[in-house]
This record gives C-alpha cells, structure tokens and sequence, in this order.
C-alpha cells in the first residue's frame, strides 16, 4: 500500500509540473506566434503466449526474453496498458530575427528507476532558433523515419532510435538537403561478465570526459530520402580500489549508419537501415551493454580490460496502404553482437523481430488495429535460445488543437 500511495504522489507533482509548463508554452505562443497543442490516448491488450521480464511486458523486446529456461515462470501472460499515451505541445515565436520553435511532450512510459511502471516520461523537450538548437529531441545519428507503422511500442530492436540531451547545429536545410552536428550526453554500460562478482570491479566508476559527437546528412527528393550518420565518442572506467591491480581503461565508440523510406507505390514505403559500429549499444532500440570485459594474459596487474563491444543492426520493413481507412505493416529487424571473451555464456548475442498487422481507421482520430509479434533471443554460447510470440490488439484516440497564427 505504501508503494502504491507513494508512485501516485510521484505522478501527481510530474503531472503538475508538466501541465504548468505546456500551460506556459500555450499562453506564450497564444500571444505572440501559434502553438499546437497534440496527443493520444491508446489501450493496448496483449495476449502473451510465451514469456517476458515483467518489467517490459507489453512491449516485444528480445533483449528482454529469459536468458535460461522459466527465467519467468511458466509461459502464458495477457496484460492491458495505456503506457503509450502521450501528451504534447509544439509553439512557434517570431523574432526580429527568425522564429523560434519549442516541443515539450510526454508519454506514460516508465522506463529506468520507474521500469514497469505507468508514469510520467519526458520524450521532448528542446528548442530551436535559425539552425542552432539545444534540449532533448532525437539523437541525430538516429532516423526517425525509419520507425514503421506498427502497433508495438518499442518498435524494432535494429534499429537506433535514442532521445538524448544534446546541442545541434544544423549549417544545411532546405528541401532537397539536410546535414547536423551535435554534441550529445554521453552514457554507457559495462558487463562485467564472468568477474561481475569480484569485489575489485565493485570499485569500478565509469567516466565520460568528452560529449558524445553525432552527425547527420540526408538527401531528400520525391521518391522519399536516405540519410547517412555517424558518431563518435569516449568511454573510461576509474579502478578506485588500492588493491596491487590498475583496472582502469577507456574504450572509444564509434558508428555508421545508412537509413532510407522510399515510396516504391503510391501506397507502399519501405523503411530500410544498417547500422554498424562499437560500443553504441545505448543508441539502438534494444541492445544491452555497451562494453564488455576482455582477458589479458600475461599481464598480472591489468588481468583483464575493457572492450567497445561490435553490434550490427538491420530493419526491413514495408508499410501498405490498402485503402483510405486499411493499412499494413510487415517487417524483419535483428541485433548481432560479437561477445568479448570475458562476457558470461548466458550474455546476450544476437536477438530477432517480426511484426504484421492490419490496422484501420474507421473514423478520424480513431484507429483500431490487431499485430502478430515474434521475437528470438540467442545466448553467447551456452546454446540457450528462446522465441516469443504474442498477439495486440490497441484502441488509439488521437486529437490536436493549433491556436494563433
């Protein structure tokens, strides 16, 4: 009872904060430019037929599938959320000097501290004047386009898709092109894999003493767009224990991606990326930890260092319009990621994803839609491996209100 009276306290101040801020956009922009004021409500029932981390349970994950057999219980859950409704406002100010734009938006997501819960998360929250803009938005080595019209929150596990805190320049931007750099938040994770329970890495202190730099630049023309984008950032870890042994390291991360939406019909687009890099597992959809540990022989006083562990990722997906009111979706996306040697051999591998859907919009603002959803998980090399299918069935009621202008 405690838990549950203290996450309603939690929620009533964030949602008082979050009101007298679009509250504050809306006043603003009503008296001096225009402001859009936006969002959904959406009940999603899913009938799982195998199993998932409770945490994450009405989202297709395959990081999050069990790493032995039963890590969950028996298979068999069904669940209603309304974790994906979202609540948002955009405004627009003129200046002498060009307008300046803002976003400020939320879902019901909890992820992080508040994982598994419904709650208020922060998705937007930035603004941009001429071509410089600071806040949190999207990463800019990722492709927002890319994601399909599905049903599934998450969306698919190859694809990068990270809201980060970051400053942008964008020096191109007109109707056929577009290039950005930014400086983005740096953040990892580390494995300490078949060491984890050695107290010498209990020490360890991850430090991130350089922005993570991402950039971005993308052709555009009728047929729809490609964009290519890459990073590069800065990862060390502070051995704090005086103990005879200097763990400490740092590791550099680096990416390359090359994304697409191309309009093959008048009613098919498909979304197409590939993603290769090291140690940027936290800028894709659903990848665990960035760096793991790797063996050094022959050195006693730094057994073992720290590696930018490689990942590869790949979405394939087709969205089709049947009519004005009957849409699908159908698509593959996977993970791969070479362990280093140190890593456990229930680590996470490689992970798979599939979803089809028939979605319907009977009437505006109302959709109405059922998917099928797979998802695989392999393990490092203890041969363990493990499918998910499920079934969802969402009720989405959107609306939008523009005022001024």
């Amino acid at each position: 009872m405690s838990a549950t009276r203290q996450h309603g306290s939690a929620l009533g101040w964030k949602a008082l904060v979050a009101f007298i801020l679009l509250i504050g956009i809306s006043a603003t922009a009503r008296a001096q430019g225009t402001v859009e004021i936006y969002g959904f409500g959406q009940a999603d029932a899913i009938a799982d037929f195998n199993q998932i981390d409770p945490n994450w349970y009405d989202v297709m994950r395959p990081s999050k599938l069990p790493s032995f057999e039963n890590q969950f219980g028996q298979d068999g859950r069904f669940a209603l959320s309304v974790r994906q409704s979202r609540f948002g406002a955009k405004g627009e100010m003129p200046t002498s000097h060009g307008p300046v734009k803002a976003q400020f938006e939320f879902d019901m997501f909890g992820v992080g501290a508040d994982k598994g819960l419904t709650t208020i998360r922060l998705r937007h929250a930035y603004g941009q004047w001429g071509k410089l803009g600071a806040g949190q938005t999207n990463s800019q080595f990722m492709d927002g386009d890319v994601f399909p019209n599905i049903l599934d929150y998450w969306g698919p596990n190859g694809m990068l898709f990270f809201r980060n805190v970051q400053v942008f320049y964008r020096p191109i931007d007109n109707e056929k092109s577009r290039a950005t750099i930014a400086i983005e938040n740096p953040g990892a994770s580390g494995d300490g894999g078949i060491y984890s329970d050695r107290v010498e890495l209990q020490n360890i202190t991850p430090r991130f003493p350089l922005p993570d730099l991402t950039g971005n630049y993308r052709i555009m023309r009728k047929w729809g767009h490609v964009q290519g984008a890459g990073i590069v950032r800065k990862m060390s870890f502070d051995d704090n224990l005086d103990d005879g042994l200097d763990l400490s390291d740092s590791v550099t991360g680096w990416g390359l991606s090359i994304s697409s939406a191309v309009k093959a019909t008048d009613n098919d687009t498909l979304r197409l990326q590939y993603v290769y890099g090291e140690g940027i597992q936290n800028y894709f959809n659903d990848a665990p930890v960035d760096v793991g540990l790797k063996n050094n022989p022959g050195n006693p006083t730094q057994p073992v260092v720290g590696e930018a562990l490689p990942i590869q990722g790949l979405v394939l997906f087709v969205d089709h319009n049947w009519n004005s009111k009957y849409s699908t979706s159908v698509g593959y996306s996977r993970v791969d990621i070479d362990n280093s040697d140190a890593q456990a051999a229930s680590a996470y591998k490689a992970g798979q994803y599939f979803i089809a859907n028939l979605l319907s919009t009977p009437a505006p603002n109302v959709m109405i839609g059922g998917e099928l959803q797979w998802g695989h998980r392999e393990n490092n090399s203890d041969g363990f491996s493990v499918d998910d299918v499920r079934l969802q069935f969402s009720f989405k009621y959107s609306f939008s209100h523009k005022m001024g202008g």
